[in-house]
């Protein structure tokens, strides 16, 4: 039975799923910068960490999540405690509440879905996986925004994630991309001579380190056994693998046309499946990997178990608490990288809406951004990865963390920083990665499409699977059954 790496937050694959990570201790530290900020809020707001909240209380702004990476009290809060503070600098008798939805991503997205149809809840701000925006904004359960609130300073692929019909109905809040992981430890006992694949290699390469690691004759890695893993359990994840699989071997040719009426062909799902089938083949991929979701194949790679991995930013983060710079490496994923994250929208029944988009405005500042790339979430904004003099609300020591708690005195936060105090990676890997970032089919009806799609791809990983084109004639009859066109 399989350790699972623990966090407290949520995940990123199950249409953002959930999330586990290990962690030596307790993860501190989000940056100097970020301490100061929280000190010089700590005599306003009302809304501490963990605070709870009944939804629509007298004065509240009330925001509507899921359960944040960052853990209890993390950087979503602590952005949330800083405007509060802000209000009351201002002598203003508005405070902002979050509200964390329990329960993996589809089941937030249902109780979402039932409070704002129903009114049963009173949120003013929802925070919703970039899928939802189109099913949200045609069902008019949230607000038209002005365009002015996502200008030329958010990364263009991001940007598209926030509108729908030619309208905006939300703002980038943090993002997401997959990526590749590798350890630098295996492949250095291979006797692979250059380590850094921060340039990228192609699936083709990828394969070939693979047999260098497993060469006859050679000892491996403890607790080796096979090549790569990633997720592909009967969730969002296998939707994920999936759709990178399909516009890698298409050149990028969607599901979806930009209406949300289905616009495949047989042949690309054909050629999409071919792709899928020779990146999981046996050979080179752990078996675990057709059950994991984000939490167990990060278990399974910081183990040991496999050299490669598919997963998201945060895991950056994560697996730098167990593993050294030395042992793990990070690259741009081989051909085609799924975009994911999160938009905050304005919900339609708002009371307050004014002062809704003024938080909005404020959480999705450039500052805020910055913020929440120091604390490991994707920034949305090109500036919080470009921009020295953007900080995270006050100046900072470049490279510094905040203190620890630890008696030793010494920071439990390992993650490699740049001089500027950004993840190590930052700059370099995860902001093209997000710039060459594809989406997920756009329509109302993604919760019918996922469904349907990882359903159809499961026979893939049977003891019998069908061939290219009869799963690609299946998957073609069904995704007709439930999308438009």
């Amino acid at each position: 039975m399989r350790r699972r790496l623990r966090t407290s937050g949520r995940g990123h694959g199950r249409v953002q799923g959930r999330v586990h990570g290990r962690v030596s201790g307790r993860v501190y530290g989000y940056g100097l910068a970020l301490a100061l900020l929280l000190t010089a809020c700590s005599g306003g707001g009302q809304a501490g960490p963990g605070a709870t909240a009944t939804p629509g209380a007298s004065g509240d702004i009330v925001v509507a999540s899921g359960r944040d990476v960052t853990g209890k009290g993390g950087i979503r809060q602590q952005l949330i405690d800083a405007w509060n503070a802000q209000q009351d600098r201002e002598h203003s008798d508005v405070h902002a509440r979050l509200v964390e939805l329990p329960g993996s991503a589809d089941q937030q997205r249902s109780q979402l879905l039932g409070a704002l149809q129903s009114g049963s809840a009173q949120y003013d701000v929802v925070n919703l996986d970039v899928t939802w925006v189109p099913e949200f904004a045609a069902a008019h359960l949230i607000r038209p925004l002005p365009d002015a609130l996502v200008g030329a300073d958010v990364i263009k692929s991001v940007a598209s994630t926030a509108r729908w019909g030619g309208k905006l109905y939300a703002v980038p809040f943090n993002s997401d991309v997959g990526l590749l992981y590798y350890r630098r430890d295996h492949l250095k006992q291979a006797h692979v001579q250059d380590t850094d694949l921060s340039k990228g290699i192609t699936w083709r390469q990828l394969r070939d380190l693979i047999d260098a690691v497993e060469a006859p004759g050679r000892s491996r890695p403890k607790g080796y056994e096979k090549g790569w893993t990633t997720q592909l359990g009967p969730y969002e994840g296998r939707t994920v693998n999936g759709i990178e699989a399909l516009l890698s071997a298409t050149d990028g040719a969607g599901l979806t046309d930009e209406n949300g009426r289905y616009a495949a062909t047989v042949q690309q799902l054909t050629d999409g499946i071919a792709e899928l089938r020779a990146r999981t083949q046996g050979a080179y991929t752990l078996g675990d990997a057709v059950r994991s979701d984000e939490g167990e194949s990060l278990t399974d790679f910081a183990d040991g178990r496999t050299a490669f991995l598919r997963h998201w930013p945060y895991a950056y983060r994560t697996l730098h608490q167990s593993l050294t710079d030395a042992q793990l490496g990070v690259a741009p994923l081989p051909g085609r990288a799924v975009l994911g994250g999160q938009n905050l929208a304005l919900a339609g029944s708002s009371q307050q809406a004014d002062k809704a988009r003024e938080l909005i405005r404020f959480l999705t500042s450039r500052e805020s951004e910055r913020c929440l790339l120091d604390a490991g979430f994707a920034a949305t904004r090109e500036s919080a990865y470009t921009a020295d003099d953007v900080t995270c609300g006050v100046a900072r020591t470049p490279g510094a963390a905040s203190p620890s708690a630890s008696p030793s005195g010494e920071s439990a936060d390992r993650m490699p920083r740049d001089d500027h105090g950004r993840p190590a990676y930052a700059r370099t890997i995860l902001l093209p990665a997000l710039r060459r970032a594809v989406q997920r089919p756009r329509t109302p009806l993604y919760g019918a499409f996922t469904q349907t799609f990882a359903t159809e791809l499961g026979t893939l990983f049977t003891d019998d699977p069908p061939g290219d084109a009869e799963l690609a004639a299946e998957l073609d009859k069904e995704l007709r059954k439930v999308l438009p066109g």
